[in-house]
């Protein structure tokens, strides 16, 4: 009889409640300061990071590698047959051909080790869905379809204040940055099929790039969409976002409109304050 574990990593902005239900084995990534060393979302919250941005920008890193050891000795401690491991997109970090290989050196369990091409939420709805296929005993092999299939379904968009932190970070993708931001301009940015992140529309402005969001939002709703929005450091803003959605979805009863807080420390490194986020899942 097949036992399958499920991994993901801290990027995923999974609620505890959801990692309790489901027993979810998250990998923190590292947040590290000149001084000192977070594991993301455990011990530090995005509000600290984002306070501190002022004072220094932190470097990240990946979950240590013994870390990932750890996790696969103890599932098979425990008599997991399987593994399904959803993690952070391969063209924004090197998790996903850490995670490969080091499930390579455990051949007695078999490993489904998935290049989610998204993040956050977009990330996290691969895991919830895959948890609730695990939960129902959907053998290995049909969950491994499922999960490329709900791939094909998501869309994640978002737009920050300033394109400084993507670029310190190397994550700048294909979206343009300095001239534009000369000329206040908020681009909306989305995750390719290569997993990169790219530019859909160039936006004068904070409010009027917000009001795009709305736009694109209101033009995937549908009965069975889901539209989930995060926020990093932008509270009223999102706030605005989800309303305008909220009140759209109901005066047409379409689709399905979520708020669920705070991307995670580590992504807010990369994305500094004042992002917006809204993944677009079609079931």
């Amino acid at each position: 009889m097949e036992k399958i574990a499920l991994i993901t990593d801290s990027t995923a902005d999974l609620t505890e409640e959801t990692i309790k239900k489901y027993n979810i084995t998250v990998l923190p990534f590292r947040i590290i300061y000149k001084d000192r060393e977070y594991l993301d979302g455990v011990d530090i919250k995005a509000n600290e990071v984002y306070e501190n941005l002022q004072k220094e920008v932190p470097t990240s890193s990946l979950p240590p590698l013994k870390k990932m050891h750890d996790v696969y000795i103890s599932l098979q401690e425990q008599g997991f047959t399987h593994v399904i491991a959803i993690l952070l997109s391969s063209g924004l970090s090197g998790i996903y051909n850490a995670l490969s290989l080091v499930s390579k050196e455990y051949p007695k369990i078999q490993s489904f080790i998935f290049d989610s091409k998204s993040i956050s939420c977009g990330e996290g709805l691969l895991v919830e869905e895959s948890a609730k296929l695990i939960t129902s005993q959907t053998p290995f092999d049909t969950i491994k379809e499922k999960i490329e299939e709900f791939r094909k379904k998501l869309e994640v968009y978002f737009v920050v204040d300033t394109l400084e932190y993507l670029k310190r970070g190397g994550r700048i993708g294909r979206v343009s940055g300095t001239i534009g931001e000369l000329l206040k301009i908020k681009p909306i940015i989305s995750v390719g099929e290569d997993g990169k992140y790219f530019t859909v529309d160039k936006i004068r402005g904070k409010k009027q790039s917000l009001k795009k969001i709305i736009e694109i939002g209101k033009s995937k709703l549908k009965e069975n969409t889901k539209i989930v929005l995060m926020d990093g450091y932008a509270k009223k803003e999102v706030q605005y976002v989800y309303d305008e959605l909220k009140k759209y979805s109901e005066e047409f009863q379409q689709g399905f409109v979520e708020l669920i807080g705070s991307i995670s420390p580590v992504s807010g490194v990369h994305s500094g304050p004042g992002l917006v986020g809204m993944v677009v899942f079609n079931k």
